[in-house]
């Protein structure tokens, strides 16, 4: 099963979050928790949706984090997923582009005439003879 899935009613939630269903739709009214909607409006959580409920209420009665700092920390939870996945886009198109490079490499490296030596540090001397 889809982690994401909206498959559970609030009481459901409720139930397995261990709160009571008005506090589900208080936090749905703060945004900390945004459970999918059903054809008829209905709320439907997903099994993400639970464990972060799981987590606001762990902030909120263990750390003493009011619902706004809880807020807060979700979406800066989030950011940080959002910009892990770009870093791994990034280094994805960074992996491909050294690949295209020493693929042009090699092939200009093939395509050198094997008579001619490349030589490094070192002057170039052009010689012509004198007319007597």
């Amino acid at each position: 099963m889809d982690d994401d899935a909206p498959v559970f009613v609030i009481s459901v939630a409720a139930e397995l979050s261990g709160m009571h269903p008005q506090t589900l739709r208080q936090y749905d009214r703060l945004g900390l928790v945004t459970p999918g909607r059903s054809g008829g409006g209905g709320r439907r959580y997903s099994s993400r949706d639970v464990a972060l409920l799981r987590e606001v209420q762990r902030l909120s009665q263990e750390e003493g984090v009011n619902l706004e700092g809880i807020k807060r920390i979700i979406d800066l939870e989030h950011h940080v997923e959002a910009l892990q996945a770009r870093v791994e886009e990034l280094a994805l198109d960074l992996a491909r582009a050294q690949a295209a490079l020493a693929s042009a490499h090699d092939t200009a490296v093939a395509s050198l005439r094997r008579d001619l030596v490349p030589v490094r540090d070192a002057a170039l001397v052009v010689w012509k003879p004198t007319r007597r």
